[in-house]
């Protein structure tokens, strides 16, 4: 795979890095005090320098019990046809005795691709090892999110009212959860090193584990799974990388969710417009910023620059939280003019030769469905102040 490589500073790039390693320390040290005196501390059960949940994989656990209840989960549409489901792709209705049934050819194709030793090889062959380095840098940031996501998710399905929502919360549990396990072998295939989550990112998973109602909603559905569709939606048009586009599609159901919700059952005034809700909300958004420029170089070797990509992202979550009714003390319109700026005055600074553009307005998303997708979530990209 031939990537176009974006240029960038190795001594701003060292410099971001020696920052991030002296804040881990001290946040985890932080949270390590506080776990032992029964403060508070890290709330997540999950070990990201092993990649794995407290109590290790339990790939034995998860073979008799997840596996076989993903093959036999029924499908209303098939076993009671006199229901409103329809809940079936046309192939499943087709081949419902299949050991497959819950999969339809694109995620079967993508299965039998990573079962098999080939997939390794295809992987040696379209990558040198630093690209390879690269892309698990950033599929393992999605990776440890996703562990996040399905404790968020299983938090929020107690939150949520109405049967109906508590359905479509019990399926992004579900769906996060296979999220993790298959991601988490993707990104083993790799076989390159899996590195931590960034103090960043951790501030910003606790963050949003933490929070309460409906700004975990905000803070899930629209900031982290927000982030998850930009990162999927970059590479799901990568060869090995294609079963990304079946991630994608899920986070924009994921990412819908509160609009719907909201729809049934809005925020209020009060909700909306709460100052301690905004600056919580902005709390929340706050580590994103500089998870940007730690991504900075890996993005940069698969030919994407990540000041395109973040402000791009930060705007199309924007548009989301404006629409769901999650405003922030900063109007968004008037963030992401600072944020473009910010990141062009780095760039400048960091970079031979460089000119001032509006990186907002850039896609870093490649896929043509991939983009309809998103056209849909994220409506006609204008933004109002709030």
């Amino acid at each position: 795979m031939e990537f176009e490589k974006v240029a960038v500073n190795p001594r701003a790039i060292a410099a971001g890095q020696r920052l991030e390693q002296t804040l881990n320390r001290l946040v985890r040290g932080r949270d390590r005090l506080l776990g032992a005196l029964r403060l508070g501390g890290r709330r997540a059960d999950y070990d990201d320098l092993a990649y794995t949940f407290h109590g290790g994989p339990g790939e034995g656990m998860r073979r008799r019990h997840y596996d076989k209840s993903l093959r036999l989960l029924w499908k209303g549409e098939a076993e009671a046809p006199w229901s409103s489901f329809h809940d079936c792709t046309r192939l499943e209705q087709q081949v419902m005795d299949h050991a497959l049934q819950g999969m339809d050819e694109e995620q079967r194709d993508a299965h039998r691709r990573l079962s098999l030793p080939e997939f390794r090889q295809l992987l040696d062959r379209e990558y040198t090892r630093r690209e390879k380095q690269a892309l698990v840098a950033v599929l393992s940031a999605i990776g440890h999110g996703e562990a996040y996501a399905w404790l968020v998710s299983a938090d929020l399905l107690g939150q949520v009212k109405s049967t109906g929502a508590k359905a479509a919360l019990t399926m992004q549990v579900l769906e996060e959860a296979k999220h993790f396990v298959v991601l988490r072998e993707l990104v083993h295939a790799f076989d390159v090193p899996v590195p931590r989550l960034s103090a960043w990112e951790y501030m910003l998973m606790e963050s949003v584990l933490k929070a309460d109602g409906m700004d975990k909603l905000f803070g899930m559905n629209v900031l982290v799974e927000g982030i998850a569709l930009g990162v999927f939606g970059a590479l799901s048009h990568l060869p090995g990388l294609e079963i990304l586009r079946l991630f994608h599609l899920d986070e924009s159901r994921h990412t819908g969710l509160p609009l719907n919700y909201l729809g049934e059952f809005p925020l209020g005034f009060w909700g909306r417009h709460d100052p301690r809700s905004r600056v919580r909300r902005m709390g929340m958004v706050a580590p994103a910023i500089p998870l940007v420029f730690h991504l900075e170089e890996d993005l940069a070797e698969l030919g994407i620059d990540a000041f395109e990509f973040g402000a791009s992202v930060i705007r199309k979550i924007g548009q989301l939280a404006q629409r769901a009714g999650f405003f922030l003390p900063i109007p968004i319109p008037a963030l992401v003019r600072l944020l473009d700026l910010s990141f062009n005055s780095y760039c400048w600074a960091t970079r031979p030769d460089y000119t001032f553009r509006d990186l907002s307005r850039a896609d870093c998303t490649r896929g043509r469905r991939e983009r309809a997708v998103e056209r849909e979530v994220f409506g006609d990209g204008s933004l109002a102040v709030a």
